[in-house]
């Protein structure tokens, strides 16, 4: 009997610590930090990927690139690994058992693809389909095929891919595209964007030159048709987040498309004196563009609820040729915006990808010889802290206050 109490002791006491011990290794399973900092990301992401981090100087500003996920900057952070993390990832996705025949939305805070997305020379539509989501599909290479590491250091990184797409015509072209991403340090942020702050900001910053090559046996013209690069960059969004647009104010002709997927309704978008303010709040589906010969070269969005201003810089010519990227073929292919934003909502069917936002900007068309190339910039950059000197860098930046933002649509 005696025997019987000791082995029933024994087993308790075995069977509590087999429990104990398991606790650590479920816990390491997933991450030491909270969710929404850039530790637990990319403890999320080197589970997915060998990763590559690059750091500024001071070590607080740190970005996540990913050559298996097509190249993408996935997100990033000002105050290290117990920082915010800055980009959108789409979680569930990485836990899907088959890939979506439509778009495989990992996310990321800088991706990208190739347009034009719809049109005449249509990259996401095969010839003859018609222009509706059922047929809509993203280019495999920009996609889920994984790109090529060619580059490492602290600071930056590059990174390649070789693929061949077909457009709305048929026309298959042959391409090389490379990225080649370099984080910023502060010093460098403030003489690229112009303006000046203190250590009362926490701050981080990158660029990307992304350049497309063609290696194909004939030249892309316009009866060819012409992919151009296409910068997307995902945020999460807050109730108290809007998207800044500046645009030329002197310039002819329509300010903005606001049609894109079905009209923006007017208590979502207000745009005056140079100046576009576009809700991202991740509740309604509506995508902008502007016009070349208004888009400027920046554009950014200011999130009052985590304090959070952010700032894209990327190139823009106002004499170049633009692709149509509307689902439609009835409209001029060569007449097209040069930046965008998005804001994500739900579908007809209640569902919904995100919540995000996206701020956007595009190449113009890329009419190239064999062997020829184009590169198109895009920089992306956050501040957060003291409000008086976020005012100060919306202020030279985006040409108005964030008080004056917030209180747009109140």
């Amino acid at each position: 009997m005696k025997a019987c109490k000791l082995f029933f002791l024994l087993a308790t006491v075995i069977s509590f610590n087999s429990c104990q011990n398991k606790a650590p290794r479920e816990q390491t399973a997933d991450s030491q930090y909270t969710k929404g900092t850039f530790g637990y990301d990319l403890d999320f992401l080197k589970r997915n990927d060998s990763v590559v981090v690059l750091n500024s100087k001071d070590g607080n500003g740190q970005i996540i690139i990913s050559p298996k996920y097509q190249a993408k900057v996935f997100t990033s952070t000002a105050d290290g690994l117990d920082g915010k993390s800055f980009g959108w990832i789409n979680y569930k996705t990485f836990a899907q058992r088959s890939l979506d025949p439509h778009m495989n939305a990992y996310g990321g805070e800088d991706r990208l693809w190739l347009g034009p997305e719809g049109g005449r020379f249509a990259l996401f539509f095969k010839p003859g389909t018609k222009m509706e989501f059922d047929y809509w599909h993203t280019p495999v290479a920009f996609d889920f095929e994984r790109w090529s590491l060619t580059f490492k250091s602290d600071k930056k990184a590059s990174l390649s891919k070789s693929t061949r797409v077909m457009n709305y015509l048929g026309v298959i072209f042959s391409l090389n595209v490379v990225r080649d991403i370099e984080i910023l340090d502060p010093a460098e942020a403030q003489k690229l964007l112009g303006i000046n702050f203190d250590s009362k900001v926490k701050s981080v910053g990158f660029s990307t030159k992304n350049t497309i090559i063609n290696t194909g046996p004939f030249a892309w013209d316009k009866g060819t048709g012409a992919p151009c690069l296409w910068n997307l960059d995902m945020f999460s969004p807050s109730a108290k987040t809007i998207i800044v647009v500046p645009y030329d104010n002197n310039s002819n002709g329509k300010v903005a498309t606001t049609d894109y997927f079905g009209q923006i309704p007017p208590d979502r978008v207000k745009y005056s004196n140079g100046i576009l303010l576009f809700k991202a709040d991740g509740k309604s589906r509506g995508k902008l563009g502007i016009p070349p010969n208004r888009a400027k070269t920046m554009a950014g969005s200011y999130d009052a609820q985590n304090n959070v201003l952010t700032i894209a810089a990327f190139d823009t010519d106002p004499k170049a040729t633009y692709l149509n990227q509307e689902w439609r073929t009835d409209r001029d292919p060569f007449t097209g915006d040069a930046v965008n934003a998005y804001n994500d909502g739900p579908l007809k069917d209640g569902s919904q990808m995100g919540p995000f936002y996206e701020i956007e900007s595009v190449s113009p068309a890329a009419f190239l010889k064999p062997q020829e190339g184009l590169s198109h910039k895009h920089s992306v950059f956050h501040f957060t802290g003291d409000k008086g000197e976020l005012n100060q860098i919306a202020l030279k930046t985006l040409g108005i206050s964030l008080q004056d933002v917030q209180a747009a649509f109140k």
